[in-house]
């Protein structure tokens, strides 16, 4: 008989997060949801829409393409990992735990993934033309899971259907809410969501994509706070 190989729940994976920002301009908000108790990667805390990218994100269709500065920034010491499919994931995860669209209308050129089912039949395909990448962040070692997380920027404006209307998403997040940027530190949330939202209160009124990446990258070795410019890894 093959061997049975027990996966690997230490391995890095790659993942993508979603900030949806609105009303940037006067009272900006975030799109927020807290995580089951019984979840094996931080329980209860409230984050942003987001999770691992899967292997068939890389041969989903996209609409509209990634501005090229993010996909040039998402190159740079990505491995296997490709922008494509990082902006896949990214609206993947946003449809499945919210059920907000990030798409334009059209008709599917190929059979549809099921994951993607519900997405289709709204007549919409996914596009990532909307999306700026805007941080990086990899778990540290002794984590029950451990992420390579790419957190990309939205406005509200570039969903397809109700901001509001959370009715397709799934149980993985309650309490989905629109929470003010000026109080959204009240909530139980990660110590890298606070870091990221930092991020995000200093450029929630520019809406061109960010020259540099912050990248917190936490090795076995140390924990170095990077920027990434776009330079692609060599080997």
């Amino acid at each position: 008989m093959p061997e049975t190989r027990t996966p690997d729940k230490s391995a890095i994976r790659h993942a993508a997060t979603v900030i949806v920002l609105r009303d940037r301009e006067t009272h900006p908000k975030i799109l927020m949801g807290q995580r089951g108790a019984r979840a094996a990667f931080m329980p209860n805390k409230f984050v942003f829409p987001g999770g691992a990218v899967d292997a068939g994100d890389a041969k989903v269709p996209l609409a509209g393409a990634l501005p090229a500065l993010c996909a040039t920034r998402l190159a740079e010491d990505a491995r296997a990992a490709t922008p494509h499919a990082l902006a896949v994931a990214a609206i993947r995860e946003l449809w499945e735990e919210t059920g907000l669209v990030l798409g334009a209308s059209g008709a599917w050129p190929d059979d549809v993934p099921d994951d993607w089912q519900g997405f289709a039949a709204r007549g919409y395909l996914p596009s990532a033309a909307g999306l700026q990448f805007v941080f990086r962040a990899l778990t540290p070692p002794g984590r029950p899971r451990r992420f390579d997380a790419r957190f990309f920027l939205v406005d509200a404006e570039d969903i397809a259907n109700d901001p509001d209307d959370f009715s397709a998403a799934s149980d993985e997040l309650s309490h989905l809410q629109w929470v003010s940027l000026r109080d959204a530190r009240a909530f139980d949330m990660p110590f890298i969501t606070e870091v990221v939202l930092s991020e995000i209160q200093a450029r929630a009124t520019d809406k061109a994509p960010p020259a540099s990446i912050p990248f917190f990258k936490n090795n076995d070795e140390e924990s170095l706070f990077l920027r990434l410019r776009g330079v692609p890894m060599s080997g």
